[in-house]
């Protein structure tokens, strides 16, 4: 059911794509507001209790009705898995303003690409070069994709191959959301009074996103060019601050053939104390070096649209394949 479950949700996230701002997500904010005000005061067993009910809870919430809807009906266990994934995985949850920006350089405008930029990253792009705004936006890209498909596919397969359903997929998601959503208030507020928090939040999506990270790189290696991916993973993840998201752009920067990687240009200066709209942390693509390639063009723009989707066809088809080795077995 897994492979039906996660098509049927592709699908329907490209037919009606969840709005911005849309119920689930203000829900979310404020399930997460209320459990830090009422849970965390401070110190690390707070910290554990208001992550674990905050981020945990729902995903034993979405197992157990997953696991009662299995007892009466497929139908009714599949239309349940295929709404949980199509309100935690898909393209068009990010894939909007890729699709302006490259609109917009397409024509011409590059003022309007980077009022975009700076609309979805929250930076100031306004002296950026041609090069630095088409690589910004391959990177941010890159890691939406990662966050908003694989992280939570692969999730979602492997907590469904143990009996969990679609459990995974909320787990993925709202653990990514704490990671950025306590970050968020420690930067409006100003204070630390969610530093252990923000800390454990970050620690554990790190953790959960490890293998992740590593089966998309994976991924781009297989579907792009895979020598230049490998030798990009090993020789120059190391360059992001992040180990994750440097293994994430290292191997697609190889897989490509594009330059990423370094540091921002001038006039680039993150600001995200007022909104939490931003899928990455503020230096979630600080580099202290450039991969080797072509520096960033329009052209790899489109490369980037069809390695992301070679890697969903090619991960679409291993999971029909062990469907189907397991109907045979």
């Amino acid at each position: 059911m897994s492979f039906l479950a996660v098509l049927l949700a592709l699908i329907c996230e490209q037919l009606k794509p969840l709005p911005h701002g849309n119920a689930v997500h203000g829900a979310v904010v404020a399930w997460s507001r209320w459990c830090g005000r009422n849970m965390d005061a401070g110190e690390p067993v707070h910290a554990w209790l208001t992550w674990l009910v905050s981020v945990g809870l729902p995903a034993v919430v979405v197992f157990l009705i997953d696991w009662m809807l299995r007892q009466q009906s497929f139908f009714l266990a599949l239309g349940f898995d295929v709404l949980v994934l199509y309100l935690t995985l898909g393209f068009r949850q990010f894939s909007h303003y890729f699709t302006d920006i490259r609109e917009a350089l397409e024509r011409g405008d590059e003022l309007e690409a980077r009022r975009l930029l700076a609309s979805w990253q929250h930076v100031d792009a306004s002296e950026l070069p041609r090069s630095e705004l088409l690589r910004h936006v391959i990177e941010h890209s890159l890691l939406a994709a990662h966050r908003h498909v694989f992280g939570v596919f692969f999730w979602f397969v492997l907590v469904a191959s143990l009996g969990g359903g679609p459990a995974g997929a909320v787990l993925f998601r709202l653990a990514e959301f704490a990671s950025r959503y306590w970050a968020f208030r420690n930067r409006k507020l100003d204070t630390l009074t969610h530093e252990r928090l923000h800390g454990l939040s970050r620690r554990c999506f790190a953790l959960m996103d490890h293998v992740p990270s590593r089966l998309t790189a994976a991924g781009f290696a297989i579907v792009g060019n895979f020598e230049e991916a490998v030798n990009g993973w090993r020789r120059d993840a190391s360059l992001w601050s992040h180990d994750n998201e440097g293994v994430i752009l290292a191997a697609a920067a190889g897989a490509v053939g594009v330059q990423l990687g370094g540091a921002s240009a001038p006039g680039v200066s993150p600001d995200r104390s007022k909104t939490l709209a931003a899928g990455s942390a503020p230096d979630a693509t600080a580099a202290v070096g450039s991969t080797p390639g072509e520096p960033p063009a329009l052209a790899h723009l489109h490369s980037v649209v069809r390695l992301v989707w070679r890697s969903v066809v090619l991960w679409m088809l291993l999971l029909a394949l062990l469907k189907l080795a397991n109907l045979i077995g």
